[in-house]
């Protein structure tokens, strides 16, 4: 059985579930940085605790490098 990429999904929900989920993770850090806490992901299989002054510095290096459409 070969695994297909969501994005190939009949079902248009499921299409739609990495975006949702890339926003929901966006949301997640804006609210940690307003809050002043921190946040967990995983990087490299690895679990890792973000604090939120990393939280904002990583938004203050990603704002100069993102695009409109």
């Amino acid at each position: 059985m070969s695994i297909r990429p969501i994005s190939e999904a009949k079902c248009p929900d499921l299409r739609g579930s990495v975006a949702a989920m890339q926003r929901a993770a966006e949301l997640a850090r804006e609210i940690a940085i307003q809050t002043n806490t921190g946040i967990v992901i995983v990087r490299d299989g690895q679990i890792v605790h973000v604090s939120a002054a990393e939280l904002r510095e990583e938004a203050a290096n990603n704002a100069g490098t993102r695009t409109t459409e």
